[in-house]
């Protein structure tokens, strides 16, 4: 690669893994509000599938990726709380980071702490950020306190496995459900009070024993259609039911009609990128994974690594849930 030149990950049309390609992309200066950063660790999520797919639909061709570490090489005029040398790590819109070295808008784009390497930088900040905004900022309408039980998908995987130590830190009582009696293990492991294999058992009638038949008081569910419905049965009266992805594809449409009877419950659909919309709300959020991970309640758990031209492999294994805690790829 030239210095300004960088290979880049991108699809010419929606699809399978084979779609993705590494392209060689030019790469110039950074404009007013932009930086330029050199990766030497990147994120793999659902979201790059979803997008490779076309479930989330994106103009062509489109460069993948939403998280990456790096060093900045470039500073455009505005940006004030990044400079040339500095360590830095992003969960961000525009996708790109499936690359060596990009230019990009710097909201989103934090100050890496020295005590925080480069691969758990990338591998950290699209999920702990999302842990982050669903345990401090998605609550029920009753509020959460320690003690109180709450649900949670897919526990073994990124999100999840941040999100039980996060949880059991705040004094949360957390039932993980995962794919695989090794995925429950790891869940526990990792602070979830309870697990429970959803292929082996109901999950649904196992929360309600676990609580005494209450229920609990909200749901964490990134799995989509096949547990939203049984997770509307685990809540509480006036439980909150939060669906932040679409693992197993997306939640068919429902009549609001049947969260009467079922205790006046509560729905939300959300997404990282509405919570750090603004550079002071991402700062915020960064900083407090950023003391959490320090403080060493919250360990980033990496389990696979791939380089960026095994992309391919990368996506499959994560599309076919052979993956357990966080994956980067290494430029």
């Amino acid at each position: 690669m030239t210095q300004n030149s960088s290979r880049a990950v991108r699809i010419h049309a929606p699809g399978g893994p084979e779609q993705m390609v590494i392209d060689t992309v030019a790469v110039g200066e950074p404009g007013p509000g932009q930086v330029r950063i050199r990766h030497h660790a990147i994120g793999l999520n659902f979201i790059d599938v979803y997008q490779r797919t076309g479930l989330y639909p994106n103009a062509m061709p489109l460069a993948l990726g939403m998280e990456g570490a790096g060093v900045i090489e470039a500073v455009g005029a505005g940006v004030t709380h990044l400079q040339v040398g500095d360590r830095a790590a992003y969960a961000a819109n525009p996708p790109g980071s499936y690359c060596d070295v990009r230019v990009m808008p710097a909201m989103n784009v934090c100050k890496l702490p020295d005590a925080i390497g480069f691969e758990t930088g990338a591998a950290m900040m699209l999920k702990g950020l999302t842990a982050q905004y669903l345990l401090k900022r998605c609550k029920p309408v009753e509020g959460l306190e320690p003690g109180d039980f709450v649900l949670f998908h897919a526990a073994a995987g990124g999100v999840g496995l941040i999100a039980c130590q996060w949880a059991k830190a705040l004094g949360l009582r957390l039932i993980g459900t995962a794919g695989s009696d090794e995925k429950c293990a790891l869940a526990r492991e990792h602070g979830a009070e309870f697990a429970i294999n959803y292929r082996q058992e109901d999950f649904a009638a196992h929360v309600k024993q676990i609580t005494g038949g209450q229920g609990v008081k909200v749901v964490y569910d990134s799995v989509g259609k096949d547990t939203f419905d049984k997770s509307l049965d685990c809540l509480r009266p006036f439980g909150l039911m939060v669906s932040f992805g679409n693992a197993s594809g997306p939640v068919a449409p429902f009549a609001p009609g049947l969260l009467g009877p079922k205790g006046s419950l509560y729905v939300t659909r959300q997404t990282l990128f509405t919570h750090i919309s603004s550079r002071e709300r991402t700062q915020a959020m960064a900083d407090d994974l950023f003391a959490v991970v320090a403080s060493g309640q919250v360990k980033i758990r990496i389990d696979q690594r791939f380089a960026l031209a095994d992309v391919q492999q990368a996506h499959r294994s994560l599309e076919s849930r052979a993956t357990t805690g966080c994956t980067v790829l290494l430029p």
